[in-house]
């Protein structure tokens, strides 16, 4: 058994009245979470948070920045928070990215020696970045285009069923304790992770535990940069099937009580 521990690596903060139709007005700061499996069998780092100069990848990181203010100390930045944690960030044997927004790839630049781990969609809008669908040319380093990575394309998927609860799948170390799933609608490609059959990390299939049945409500700035908003406001309501199941569901920009959430 591993253990899996959460680390909040910047932050945006936002009224959820402009995000949600019927909401009170309300601030509310939301992190950019990083979460780190570790294993006899291998280390796993499932997005890496903010970078610090975000606003500073060219005409779209300054426009991203104003529509989603990062903040990032220095000692906020993934690989700060693993140094505090006792954790060498060249211990991280795989990073696997759930999308290609900038508060989950932001921290890429401090792992050259990891094996990276994206979907093919994820993968083609890196390839091809969009400001309409958050994606950024600017904040991977040069190494990036050929670092060692596996691409799952949709045939590497295949059905699990635990339970009542039947979900597509990707073994990623070949032992049963991470699956990669689909997580469809927010971002090209989005992935979860199931680890150890106890937690999915939902990324941003959700803007908060709290906020799942909310997801049909978003206004029409928000919805309009979800890759696919239908898609979307379903996964949302999917994550009720992984709760019921028995699994914790921990979203990216949740916060939590204790940073360990698997030991």
């Amino acid at each position: 058994m591993g253990t899996l521990d959460h680390f909040a690596c910047g932050t945006t903060t936002h009224d959820l009245s402009r995000v949600f139709r019927g909401a009170a007005r309300q601030a509310r700061t939301f992190p950019a979470g990083a979460f780190l499996y570790r294993s006899p069998a291998a280390t796993v780092l499932f997005d890496t948070g903010y970078a610090p100069d975000t606003a500073d990848s060219g005409v779209a990181g300054w426009l991203y920045s104003r529509l989603l203010p990062p903040s990032v100390a220095p000692d906020e930045t993934i690989d700060a928070r693993l140094r505090a944690a006792g954790i060498d960030p060249g211990e991280v044997t795989h990073v696997v990215l759930s999308h290609a927004h900038p508060d989950h790839l932001g921290g890429v630049r401090y792992f050259p020696e990891a094996q990276f781990v994206l979907s093919a969609g994820v993968d083609a809008s890196l390839r091809s970045p969009r400001l309409r669908e958050g994606v950024l040319r600017g904040l991977l380093p040069c190494w990036f285009a050929s670092a060692r990575r596996t691409v799952i394309d949709d045939a590497a998927f295949v059905d699990h069923t635990d339970g009542d609860l039947t979900v597509p799948v990707h073994d990623l170390l070949g032992d049963g304790s991470y699956l990669l799933t689909p997580l469809p609608g927010h971002a090209h490609g989005h992935l979860g992770a199931i680890v150890e059959g106890a937690v999915l990390l939902a990324g941003d299939a959700a803007w908060g535990a709290d906020l799942i049945d909310a997801a049909d409500d978003l206004r029409p700035l928000p919805r309009l940069i979800q890759h696919d908003a239908g898609r979307y406001v379903a996964t949302a309501r999917s994550l009720r099937d992984f709760h019921r199941a028995g699994l914790r569901v921990c979203l990216s920009h949740d916060t939590y009580d204790m940073s360990r959430l698997l030991a």
